[in-house]
């Protein structure tokens, strides 16, 4: 298999991407180990699985995590500079398992980022976006992000008006880990603002976050359904309701 080009080798640098000898480093490693142990017929079955969005190498989780220890054996700990650089090298290249590195080692090391690397997640997130990929971002990436400096809920609150419905998923989703940390008037807003939106993944969405929301509040997602639940899509409705026991009387499909 030919080995694809990379920042750190031929073909042209990612725009956008800072210089990184870690990123050289593991883009070199990555694009030797990974393509060595993919298989054509499960790439297959993975592309089929993920509706075509992107191309496969055809490296199952368990063996593709094993293949990351490998990579990242020996390496130092990243700045924030080797974060970006590593994660839009890998979305840059067309293959889902370099895509599945990025976020997962960015879920690892997001506390070293700062306010400053915001634009670099959103960029990750509108490229070849898709379930996989956006939702371990919004959760772990943004999330993360926003928990550490709150002042970048703002930012969420534009986020959650783009036209991307992508991007609006993220801001439904980005407080799904914080918990007694929740902003619950903003989660409750959020899902008003696009209540009216007739796309599985924002409909689907909104349900998650109330639902998650509801292992730690269950009274309070009680509440806003009782109060708006008729402005939500019935999947947004069943999707809050799966963590909250039925009241006396009250039916469920």
């Amino acid at each position: 298999m030919t080995r694809p080009p990379t920042a750190a080798g031929p073909g042209p640098a990612v725009p956008g991407a800072p210089d990184s000898a870690l990123a050289d480093t593991l883009l070199d490693r990555l694009t030797t180990v990974y393509p060595a142990a993919g298989d054509p017929f499960r790439a297959q079955e993975m592309v089929a699985y993920m509706k075509g969005v992107v191309p496969f190498l055809g490296i199952r989780t368990p063996e593709r995590r094993a293949l990351s220890r490998t990579v990242l054996d020996g390496t130092p700990p990243p700045g924030e500079n080797d974060c970006a650089a590593v994660a839009l090298r890998c979305f840059a290249l067309p293959e889902r398992e370099y895509h599945y590195f990025a976020v997962d080692y960015l879920r690892r090391h997001v506390r070293r980022c700062s306010p400053a690397f915001l634009p670099v997640a959103r960029r990750l997130v509108t490229t070849d976006s898709w379930w996989d990929t956006v939702d371990h971002l919004a959760a772990h990436v943004v999330g993360g992000l926003v928990a550490a400096d709150p002042a970048l809920a703002g930012e969420m609150d534009r986020w959650i008006e783009d036209d991307d419905l992508w991007v609006a998923r993220t801001a439904l989703l980005h407080q799904l880990r914080f918990k007694a940390a929740t902003d619950a008037d903003r989660l409750f807003a959020h899902c008003l603002r696009r209540a009216a939106d007739t796309d599985f993944f924002l409909r689907k969405a909104i349900g998650w976050s109330l639902r998650e929301y509801a292992k730690t509040a269950p009274a309070e997602v009680r509440a806003f359904l009782a109060a708006h639940g008729s402005r939500l899509s019935p999947l947004s409705v069943r999707e809050a309701l799966k963590n909250l026991p039925p009241l006396p009387g009250e039916g469920r499909e």
